[in-house]
């Protein structure tokens, strides 16, 4: 009798799993977060933003998976836009048009029209964006930021830690990078499990990766996310300082690239022979010693610091926010109920 409590234990927890899935949903709701629905509008519509070449209303597995962890983004964004609602931080009209206007800096009016068209974006579904993008960053500003507080022991302890990394002897560029290989690479860790499957998938990915950091999202953010780099996606693309040489022995196109990039810029998508890469030239330095009474020195060690702190306390937020928050994702029970 003991032996079979297990089973029948077993039996009665997949009975109330499989009952809780088929329990009634509402139409056309793909999740619901604290009593405010996402619908399947919304869902199909990000995911063109996102996907702009691929079928919205596609059911195959590689669809399902991709909609199933944009909608965790989507869950992620309106867990903390209801908290900045709450803590009266939501974006004002003239915080989205400053934003606006820094976005279309460079663009002809034609050229920036051309670039909503490819993401399948209107100008208000661009400023909606904005607002809540803005608004969660008042939020981490406030509740994270704000409370990072780093010492000049801190600061004399890393420099002391590091001091031969200040040692320059030829140029060096502080780098980050966004990785997307065409194979899947088992060792991969990025926060959203995403992996470019071949060539096609990779080209797509990086370029709406490009996309994204050009509407303002964080690049650390995403590397963390997308990046297919084993070693630097979970520092953020974080490759730290490299010299001019190593840049010439391990690609010709990345040292051109490096050298084109004006500091705290990005570049274009580069093809090398590991797949595709956006870096983010961070810092530039040039030969020499540098020593910890170095403003440059100060400043980099503080912002380096600063930035892991930031990072760290912002994934811990959202983990935290999403335990507290009541979430009902409703798109996830219906692909377990119809498996295919």
């Amino acid at each position: 009798m003991m032996r079979m409590l297990p089973v029948a234990l077993m039996a009665a927890g997949l009975f109330l799993f499989s009952a809780a899935c088929k329990r009634s949903q509402p139409a056309n709701v793909a999740a619901v977060v604290n009593g405010r629905a996402i619908t399947y509008a919304e869902l199909n519509k990000e995911f063109q933003s996102q996907f702009p070449s691929a079928s919205a209303h596609a059911d195959d597995d590689q669809t399902q998976f991709q909609k199933l962890e944009l909608l965790r983004a989507m869950i992620d964004k309106q867990i903390m836009v209801q908290r900045a609602e709450k803590a009266n931080l939501m974006a004002t009209d003239a915080d989205v048009e400053a934003k606006l206007n820094e976005l279309k800096a460079g663009y002809t009016q034609e050229e920036f029209q051309r670039q909503l068209a490819s993401r399948k974006m209107t100008l208000e579904d661009l400023k909606e964006q904005l607002r809540r993008d803005l608004s969660v960053d008042k939020l981490f500003n406030k509740e994270i930021k704000s409370h990072i507080n780093i010492t000049d022991k801190d600061v004399t302890d890393f420099y002391n830690a590091n001091k031969a990394s200040f040692n320059l002897v030829e140029p060096q560029f502080h780098l980050a990078q966004i990785l997307v290989t065409p194979q899947p690479n088992p060792e991969v860790r990025n926060l959203k499990n995403d992996k470019a499957q071949n060539d096609q998938q990779a080209q797509k990915k990086i370029e709406m990766l490009l996309a994204r950091i050009r509407q303002g999202e964080d690049f650390s953010q995403l590397a963390q996310s997308y990046s297919e780099d084993p070693v630097s996606a979970q520092n953020g693309g974080d490759l730290g300082f490299i010299s001019e040489s190593s840049l010439q022995k391990a690609a010709p196109e990345l040292q051109k690239a490096v050298l084109n990039t004006p500091s705290g810029h990005i570049s274009p998508v580069i093809r090398s022979p590991e797949g595709y890469r956006i870096l983010k030239v961070l810092a530039k330095e040039p030969a020499g010693q540098r020593e910890l009474q170095d403003p440059r020195v100060q400043q980099t060690i503080r912002e380096t610091l600063i930035n892991r702190k930031d990072q760290l306390l912002r994934n811990a937020y959202v983990e935290v926010a999403r335990n507290q928050a009541k979430v009902e994702n409703y798109f996830a029970e219906s692909i377990l109920r119809n498996p295919k």
